[in-house]
């Protein structure tokens, strides 16, 4: 009898394998990150859409992201703020998991003391949305540069039909700007 109700398990359990089984992370990360290498070359015109507490992150700038440099491993996003070209956004497919950084420069094209800062995302995430949290690195880095609130930090990327979303949410803060992509534009700014 308890031979039989093995068989009937693993047969059952055999008879489901295929319905419902989530995508693997590296499937859920290519799809994100291919739909939004399809953007290369447009840039996307965005507005601040949550500012809590508000602190007047970006108030009467412009706000326009450039997806400008594209490879199957590394997208390279300028965000510019006004005239200020100092911020880009780097996604990159390791193979099994993305990453995403911010890479600040001097307008000379120095690196600023507070660059390179970003984490991994630790799980499948979705095809049109993904998480990532401060890594390690980037701990290190917040802590050093004296602003410890941002150890908690989490970067959300969200792509969506008609919109992309860069969100940054930790206690007591929450910035997102939403870009419109049904209104693609050409830009002659470069990142500093």
């Amino acid at each position: 009898m308890r031979i039989f109700l093995s068989l009937i398990v693993l047969a059952c359990c055999g008879c489901t394998s295929g319905f419902n089984q989530p995508a693997s992370v590296d499937a859920q990360h290519q799809t994100f990150f291919d739909s939004l290498r399809g953007f290369c070359g447009q840039a996307f015109e965005g507005k601040i859409t949550v500012d809590t507490p508000n602190l007047g992150t970006f108030n009467n700038q412009r706000l326009l992201m450039h997806v400008a440099k594209c490879t199957d491993k590394v997208i390279e996003i300028p965000f510019f703020v006004g005239q200020d070209a100092s911020r880009t956004w780097i996604i990159r497919h390791h193979g099994n998991h993305l990453s995403l950084h911010h890479r600040h420069n001097h307008q000379d094209g120095s690196a600023d003391t507070l660059t390179q800062y970003g984490g991994h995302a630790v799980s499948a995430g979705w095809t049109q949305v993904q998480s990532f949290p401060a890594d390690t690195a980037t701990q290190q880095l917040f802590v050093e540069q004296g602003i410890p609130q941002s150890v908690d930090n989490v970067w959300q990327l969200m792509l969506y039909p008609q919109t992309f979303t860069y969100r940054l949410v930790r206690p007591a803060r929450e910035v997102r700007v939403d870009f419109d992509l049904t209104k693609p534009l050409q830009t002659d700014l470069t990142p500093w």
